[in-house]
């Protein structure tokens, strides 16, 4: 005998039964969903056509348009499925007793407190002895890439530029006027490109060459520059190309927004004579390089910080080849790249063009939270 709530149940189940639907026929909703499809293709099909022509009536009015700065559809980077790449040893408490050697056969030439400007306490490479020395007190350090010279600022000697040799254990002050940015050095560590901007003045590129001069004891060279013509807005200074014969501008492109809290966009630029100051070429790269090692020795390929995120990018037509992980990357070679991770301990890595990790290197500790500048060996 059934209790009322069995009872209940079984009335229950009796009325959904009867009000279940027959279930429709799959595969001809399925046949008229494709016929729909296929009416929205031919569609669509029509009106791309229709598109085209448009564009082709309206070609040669958009090329007598200035360019618009448009973001470069920049490939995402693909997962490596190689194996892990080769992690060196780091470097125990005697690191300053000789040169920091990192994957592709360069070295740390300096580190310093601070972003670009290493300011404070730091190292610097003695390569007459084979070491690192101790830097105090100066606002700014910068060691040349090859030689024994190191660029100094002094907030107590504003308008100047000192030269401290290794080799000869004395240090040089020139009067250079007002300087921007950082200073830097040739690729050979010859020459100093300073970016020379006083009050009322236009913008010149200045070039201490230490060993010129009449007498020997330095020379500066400065050129102006049209900044009408060679127009650039917010982070604007000139930096060495690969050879050390020219220099770059950056060139701000036409149109588009332009505001204090994003990078305005970049249509090129602009290279200029190292001996005289005279216009050379144009590069249209959608950002700016850092540096001379930012170029393949090839000449093939540059790496700029783009509006928006570091770029690998084809100097003959600017097109965008891959996102980098950081601006601040060196060609070892034509197809190698040294930078350091942008994140964690910021090991250096020598990668491939593709972003395939080869080597890594971690830092002595005391480096890991400094500036660091790096040169061939």
């Amino acid at each position: 005998m059934s209790s009322p709530a069995e009872e209940a149940l079984k009335a229950a189940v009796r009325d959904l039964a009867r009000q279940a639907r027959p279930v429709p026929d799959l595969a001809a909703g399925a046949i008229r969903r494709g016929r729909r499809l296929r009416a929205r293709r031919r569609a669509a099909a029509a009106a791309g056509a229709a598109l085209v022509a448009v564009a082709a009536v309206a070609l040669p009015f958009v090329l007598l348009r200035p360019d618009s700065p448009v973001r470069p559809a920049v490939p995402e980077p693909t997962a490596s499925v190689t194996a892990t790449p080769e992690l060196l040893p780091t470097p125990g408490p005697s690191w300053s007793t000789s040169p920091l050697a990192l994957p592709g056969g360069w070295v740390v030439t300096g580190a310093g407190r601070g972003g670009s400007n290493q300011g404070g306490s730091g190292w610097v490479l003695d390569r007459s002895q084979g070491r690192y020395l101790p830097v105090q007190g100066y606002t700014g350090v910068w060691p040349a890439p090859e030689g024994t010279l190191t660029a100094l600022a002094d907030e107590d000697r504003p308008g100047e530029i000192g030269l401290a040799d290794a080799a000869r254990r004395r240090t040089t002050w020139f009067r250079t006027g007002v300087w921007l940015v950082q200073p830097q050095w040739s690729p050979d560590g010859r020459r100093l490109l300073l970016t020379l901007r006083a009050e009322g003045d236009p913008m010149r590129i200045g070039v201490l060459d230490p060993a010129g001069g009449l007498d020997g004891k330095g020379a500066l060279d400065s050129f102006p520059v049209d900044t009408d013509r060679y127009f650039c807005t917010d982070s604007c200074f000139f930096t060495w190309t690969r050879d050390g014969r020219e220099v770059v501008l950056q060139q701000t492109g036409s149109g588009g927004p332009q505001s204090e809290s994003a990078r305005h966009p970049r249509r090129g630029v602009q290279l200029f004579s190292a001996d005289d100051g005279r216009p050379t070429r144009f590069v249209a790269v959608p950002g700016d390089p850092a540096g001379p090692w930012a170029w393949s020795p090839d000449g093939r390929l540059v790496v700029v910080q783009g509006q928006h995120e570091p770029l690998l990018v084809e100097t003959a037509d600017g097109r965008v080849v891959r996102a980098l992980p950081a601006a601040d990357a060196a060609f070892v070679t034509d197809d190698r790249l040294l930078y350091r991770r942008p994140y964690g301990d910021r090991d250096f890595v020598l990668a491939d063009p593709t972003g395939r990790e080869l080597v890594r290197q971690p830092l002595p500790p005391e480096l890991v939270d400094r500036a660091v500048t790096v040169a061939p060996g």
